[in-house]
């Protein structure tokens, strides 16, 4: 079967791989359509585990499963989740999943970027969700990053009457505006450097749009919260420029999510005093779990989130190194997905 190998961001090739052979509890998923996620972009955090097919936000038709396997059946279409948690350990017992250590071990095989790829035990039993006949598979591949925000606006506390500003209009970012306005949060703020992505921003549910090479986002949000700043400032930019301008537009008492990484190496001050007069409180969120992706399921197929319309750009499976390019580039883009047709 073809799957495009991983060996480094501008070195993507398209190779004959054997298919996965499964087991008797496991089954095989011919992959529909598979997100680019912004993980995918990051050579940092991948380099060292090169070559590899990436691709964690499938979507697809069971294709052969195991004799053991009851719930799905060939030709269902599925979601996969490409980690899940063994919900039995310290981390799981105390709601953390993310933490697990089974979560870190646990993938789709060979990855998402090819025609075929098997499905573990544990992510069949857990983390399998069947996309209802009213969904495409564009749809069902938006459920692990819709699932991820939703999972950073749960642990952030977010309820009706809060402001917020999410830095970083990219895919993410436009997702927690559009469920930070479902949540009933007003004003929304968004930012970004990039006049095409907050062009999406006010569709996705954001009150003001701040491009940040031309305007002042600390003074925009003090005229929106009366002068305190935001209840809730998200970041989903990578950068230490991004969580700095997050600190400055927080109110006291209020929280900084934390949704990107940023390059190893690079450092934020805080100062322990200023965190302690201001009660300023920092909540990282990565990833998402079993639970997440059931809400993001539910979202989507309500029509209350958008989604379709997050999907600017579509890929063959051949021309995944395109869509690596279009994605890194991003200027004129937001979800770029790989098909398999």
């Amino acid at each position: 079967m073809k799957a495009a190998v991983y060996y480094g961001q501008q070195d993507i090739r398209i190779e004959e791989v054997p298919a996965p052979e499964i087991g008797e509890d496991e089954i095989l998923v011919q992959m529909k359509v598979c997100g680019v996620c912004g993980s995918d972009l990051m050579d940092w955090y991948l380099e060292s585990r090169a070559p590899l097919v990436l691709g964690h936000e499938p979507a697809g038709v069971v294709a052969k499963k195991g004799r053991k396997v009851e719930d799905v059946d060939i030709g269902d279409k599925v979601f996969v989740h490409h980690h899940v948690a063994c919900l039995t350990c310290h981390y799981c017992l105390s709601g953390d999943y993310t933490l697990c250590e089974q979560f870190h071990q646990t993938n789709i095989k060979p990855g998402g970027f090819a025609e075929y790829f098997r499905v573990p035990f544990p992510n069949l039993r857990l983390d399998t969700l069947k996309i209802p006949s009213s969904l495409s598979f564009e749809d069902a591949t938006l459920i692990e990053p819709v699932g991820c925000c939703v999972r950073a606006l749960r642990k952030c506390g977010v309820r009706a009457g809060n402001s917020i500003a999410v830095i970083g209009a990219g895919a993410t970012g436009l997702i927690h505006a559009a469920l930070a306005k479902i949540y009933g949060a007003s004003p929304i703020i968004v930012s970004d450097l990039i006049d095409f992505r907050l062009s999406f921003a006010k569709k996705f549910g954001a009150d003001v749009v701040v491009n940040s090479k031309r305007e002042d986002l600390n003074e925009t949000v003090k005229n929106e919260t009366d002068g305190r700043g935001v209840d809730l400032a998200v970041v989903t930019a990578p950068s230490l420029e991004a969580y700095k301008a997050g600190i400055a537009v927080c109110r006291k008492g209020g929280k900084l999510c934390v949704f990107a990484p940023t390059t190893p190496g690079k450092h934020l001050e805080i100062s322990p005093k200023e965190l302690f007069f201001s009660e300023l409180q920092i909540i990282p969120s990565y990833s998402t779990s079993h639970l997440e992706t059931r809400a993001a399921l539910r979202l989507i197929e309500s029509g209350k989130i958008r989604i379709e319309e997050l999907i600017t750009h579509r890929f063959k499976l051949e021309e995944t190194a395109k869509a690596f390019t279009t994605a890194l580039e991003g200027r004129e883009s937001l979800k770029v997905v790989v098909q398999n047709t």
